[in-house]
């Protein structure tokens, strides 16, 4: 008897498990960026790696231009492509003359970086992720200093100015390449 009832608990628990797994997240809790949409820029390093091939596979850091060099087959623009863009491109300049069929993934293995100033306990440039947001970037910063607004908070977008600069609250998504701006309250 004892062992029917774990059996039913385990059933109930694998059962609640999968259910789990197969319904979609709520909004507020998904990515902002799926990975197949994120742009790579200068600052990210990604991975290539091309299965049995060894000498092929490696990690690459994009500079400012968005150039890279890589073995056997030339220079890449990466900057502004995404993981998918990226991956086909390595497999069809090594399809026929290098591999018959080249099996290529291509991953982000750091992000560049975000910033944050102002009224924050350690300002400056962190490596972003994906979901994070502006009550995250405060926590990784330290959080906010005694004489921190708790409303006057700004982002301007990677590539922007200040004309582009938006008022953002603690649960506002913050892109890799983002600067937030925590003012002081004066009261």
């Amino acid at each position: 008897m004892r062992l029917l009832g774990r059996f039913n608990r385990s059933l109930v628990t694998c059962s609640a498990l999968l259910l789990s797994l197969w319904l979609p997240l709520p909004a507020d809790a998904q990515s902002p960026v799926a990975p197949d949409d994120y742009r790579l820029a200068a600052g990210d390093s990604i991975e290539v790696r091309v299965y049995g091939e060894d000498d092929l596979s490696m990690r690459l850091d994009i500079p400012g231009t968005g150039r890279v060099e890589y073995a056997f087959v030339g220079t890449f623009d990466l900057a502004g492509k995404t993981l998918r863009q990226v991956r086909d491109e390595f497999y069809q300049r090594l399809l026929g003359d290098y591999l018959i069929e080249p099996r290529v993934s291509v991953s982000v293995v750091r992000y560049r970086n975000f910033y944050i100033y102002g009224e924050v306990a350690r300002p400056g440039g962190y490596a972003w992720e994906p979901g994070l947001t502006v009550r995250k970037v405060i926590t990784l910063a330290g959080g906010l200093k005694e004489r921190a607004s708790g409303s006057k908070w700004f982002l301007v977008p990677e590539g922007g100015s200040q004309e582009d600069q938006r008022r953002v609250s603690e649960d506002d998504r913050v892109g890799a390449g983002d600067t937030i701006t925590i003012e002081q309250s004066f009261f």
